[in-house]
């Protein structure tokens, strides 16, 4: 692989390469794609090889042929923006190479269903620009070959098409007549293979046997090498390979996906040998770069874990096939069961599953889980949505990560009593605290995950790990050390964030409120919509029997802030943004700029992330100095103004913020209620930027939840991938289009400087009863730290106080970065402002 050239997202790498399709299966693409790797191998050349789609039998053919790590390249287990980084990473892991060979997966255009394509060969050769060579099976046609291979060069233009290898021919007199008849299409015949069964894998009830487990693979494989070496023309195809255009983008790397979070390097014992032969090659290359040393052993020969294991994985293969040997080795069943019931944290797929189950097909296993496992006769084999209903030691409670099912095994009962994962509202697999300790230290399933395409699920399970090593005995981690020059090092208040006690995130203005109390506490402006907007909403109800359609709203949207349709999306409400944004977006390092609203965080949480947190200080007024943003962020979450706070952050502040690499979120949902120069990010040139409105605060319409986004068209895009369709309602665009009306804006404007007037008045009938507010505050609410006041009284007596005597206000506490005795107050009508201002004066001692 050539040097880059350029820098960050700009450069490009000359890395040649194709892909070797089929029209299906059974067409020879694993022993055409194998054996063309150790060919070119035998060249001298150092061959990456990947295989699309998530079979691990195929990769460890080719790590035979190449000596270098099998990878795989899933767009459903992995994000599509991660293909072309992991591609880069293996054609340059564990060293440069030469060429890369990429085997394709059933026929050229197979994918998901109703996916048009998604996921298929001809998908994945897309996203890498590669040129396709294509195998065809030609034991059966002659001329009708050529019919094949002229369909699928025009099935789609976007295709390059560039060779063809004609397999298992009868005789010369055959291939010839085939060779004759191509020649219309225009597509080169690179060679073609004889009828050889010899130089084929056998089959097991899951495919291929994996090549771990033949003694004659390797001799296998050079025979293989050695037929596409005679019979292919290797210069003709480096010369295609070598056509590939240079690909722009970084490599993928484990060390900016994960971090060490201590200073030690624990063991993790991984299972290996002929019986555990399925794992992706990132996920030792992830455990590495979390400070872990992951060290193999062979549960049908090992008497013993690895010396200082603080970790097992037990990944996929063939259990059920070696169930005699494995259950003959008695001394490696009984110090894992001894491990797993001790809390080592143990990480089980599919043949992990099985191993710990009490038997397999009734040959005695670990029986770390009640269950038992037999074979059937139905095969198991799809792509499955997870989603984790409780914390675990993979994922925090409603992540939603992408897994693969393929067995052709029961285990009963399907579930523990806290399960690994729900899919589709079913309980599967096992999650479990065998040592009491109060948190998860076991997860077993039937689900293959990429932790590449996940990596939190990876960092969950280190940080477990590390806490291990660091004390057995303990219920919990440790605060984590930092790590000097790991990603997890900032500023000490982004570190101190990380380690802090969790607050409720889910916790809201409207659960403060109750009969009688009022309500201070909720940002809404009006009990209900203006007149003119209810009768907007009224007149919607006769075509509520029709779906709803957003072109107007999106129109509407587009006009109001002068940019294209595609940057815009009507959502219900801002709340519907931060959930999308969580779900579409691909980030290693979210930062969530606090105090602010909190949902956002909860968003990424429920997604599987770990949002990292930057606390502005409220003596320096929660002013945002973007240099304490750490480099490594690659999504941050500011708002402007900030709930709670009500400090509004300068354009150009935020400005700042943008970065290559980097989306920045700005969410504006009090924006329209704040007076003076436009301080919106809204723009013409918007890349990396989505900027959050919601229309419920100034228009009454809490109820009904109306927002957008605008922003970046390419993440607008990816956010809408995420959408449930119609999720926004009739009534709700209705409403976008009317408060985006002319009058609307003027009477929005109106509005601001009304609550600019009432905002003052409580800011001032505050501090002359020693409350002053924090910062400058700029939106319908302003943030009151009430310690200095309360005395001797417990922290947050100002707020219950206040309850008390009729007055409901938002608490604090549940903001990050806050304490207890700090308030958030909405500003109201004069009226009500000075009753709860003679409230707090009688409160205080005081009269008013």
């Amino acid at each position: 692989m050539s040097p880059s050239t350029g820098s960050g997202h700009g450069s490009t790498t000359a890395a040649p390469r194709l892909v070797v399709a089929a029209p299906g299966s059974s067409h020879g693409k694993t022993t055409v794609a194998t054996g063309l790797m150790g060919a070119l191998r035998a060249e001298g050349l150092e061959v990456a090889s990947f295989k699309v789609g998530p079979d691990y039998i195929d990769p460890g053919y080719h790590a035979l042929a190449t000596g270098r790590p099998g990878r795989n390249l899933d767009p459903h287990l992995c994000h599509e923006e991660q293909i072309r980084p992991l591609f880069l990473h293996g054609m340059t892991a564990p060293t440069p190479a030469d060429v890369a060979v990429v085997e394709g997966v059933m026929g050229l255009f197979d994918g998901q269903i109703g996916g048009d394509g998604y996921a298929s060969t001809a998908h994945v050769a897309g996203l890498l620009q590669a040129p396709v060579v294509l195998v065809l099976d030609i034991s059966s046609v002659s001329r009708t070959a050529a019919a094949l291979v002229h369909g699928l060069t025009t099935f789609d233009p976007a295709v390059r098409l560039s060779g063809v290898v004609l397999n298992k021919a009868g005789s010369v007199r055959h291939s010839d007549e085939v060779v004759r008849a191509l020649e219309a299409t225009g597509v080169e015949v690179l060679g073609v293979l004889p009828r050889n069964a010899g130089i084929e894998a056998p089959s097991r009830h899951l495919g291929l046997v994996p090549a771990a487990e033949r003694g004659d693979a390797a001799a296998a494989i050079a025979r293989l090498s050695a037929q596409v070496a005679e019979h292919l023309d290797l210069t003709r195809v480096l010369a295609l390979a070598h056509a590939a255009p240079p690909l722009a983008g970084e490599p993928w790397s484990p060390a900016d996906a994960v971090h060490p979070p201590s200073r030690q390097r624990p063991v993790v014992a991984v299972a290996a040998g002929r019986a555990f032969t399925f794992r992706y090659a990132e996920t030792d290359e992830l455990l590495r770069a979390a400070g872990c040393e992951p060290v193999p052993f062979d549960p049908l020969t090992d008497a013993a874990l690895p010396a200082g294991t603080a970790g097992v994985y037990l990944g996929g293969g063939f259990p059920e096939v070696h169930a005699a040997e494995l259950s003959a080795n008695a001394a490696l069943r009984t110090a894992l069961r001894t491990a797993v019931e001790a809390g080592v944290p143990t990480v089980a797929e599919c043949a992990g599953l099985l191993y710990l189950c009490r038997s397999v097909d009734g040959s005695p296993m670990v029986g770390a889980l009640d269950a038992e496992a037999a074979m059937t006769p139905k095969l198991t084999l799809r792509y499955q949505t997870l989603l984790a209903a409780g914390d675990s030691l993979l994922a925090a409670r409603g992540a939603r990560v992408t897994g693969h099912e393929f067995h052709r095994t029961h285990v009963d009962p399907p579930a523990g009593d806290d399960e690994a994962w729900l899919v589709d509202g079913h309980r599967v697999g096992f999650s479990a605290d065998p040592a009491g300790r109060g948190r998860a230290s076991l997860h077993a399933s039937y689900l293959h995950l990429h932790w590449a395409g996940h990596p939190q699920l990876a960092q969950r399970f280190v940080d477990a790990v590390h806490a291990w090593a660091a004390d057995p005995g303990a219920a919990g981690p440790p605060l984590p050390e930092p790590v000097e020059g790991s990603a997890w090092t900032g500023t000490p208040a982004l570190r101190q964030a990380q380690v802090t006690a969790e607050v409720d995130l889910h916790h809201h203005g409207d659960s403060e409120v109750g009969d009688g109390l009022v309500d201070l506490a909720v940002n809404v402006q009006h009990r209900e919509p203006p007149a003119w907007l209810a009768d907007v909403i009224t007149a919607t109800v006769p075509t509520l029997g029709a779906y709803p359609s957003t072109a107007a709203a999106t129109a509407a949207i587009a006009h109001v802030h002068a940019v294209g349709e595609d940057h815009v999306l009507p959502t219900s409400g801002a709340a519907e943004a931060f959930t999308l944004i969580a779900r579409a977006l691909v980030t290693r390092h979210p930062l969530v700029v606090h105090p602010q609203f909190t949902e956002p965080e909860a968003a990424l949480r429920a997604a599987g992330h770990r949002p990292d947190r930057l606390v502005l200080d409220a003596a320096d007024g929660f002013v945002l100095d973007p240099d304490r943003v750490p480099a490594h962020a690659d999504l941050v979450v500011v708002g402007n103004p900030t709930n709670p706070t009500s400090v509004l952050h300068p354009v150009e502040v935020l400005q700042r913020l943008r970065a290559p690499g980097r989306v920045l979120v700005v969410d504006e949902a009090f924006l329209d209620a704040v007076t003076g120069p436009d301080q919106s990010l809204v723009s013409a040139t918007m890349s990396g930027v989505l900027v959050l409105r919601s229309l419920t605060k100034t228009w009454g319409l809490a109820g009904l939840r109306a927002g957008y986004v605008v922003g970046d068209p390419a993440l607008v895009a990816a956010l809408a991938t995420q959408q449930p369709p119609w999720s926004v309602s009739t009534p709700a665009l209705a409403a976008t289009v009317g408060c985006l009306s002319d009058a609307a804006l003027t009477e929005a404007r109106a509005q601001a400087e009304q609550i600019a007037a009432r905002r003052t008045l409580l800011v001032d009938g505050l501090a002359e009863l020693g409350l002053p507010v924090a910062g400058v505050p700029a939106a319908p609410f302003v943030c009151v730290d009430t310690a200095g006041v309360r005395g001797t009284h417990q922290p947050g007596w100002v707020r219950e106080a206040l309850r008390e005597r009729g007055f409901a206000v938002r608490r604090g506490d549940t903001f990050p970065g806050l304490g207890p005795d700090w308030v958030r107050v909405a500003v109201r009508d004069p009226a009500t402002t000075e009753r709860l201002l003679t409230a707090l004066a009688t409160l205080l001692g005081g009269t008013r």
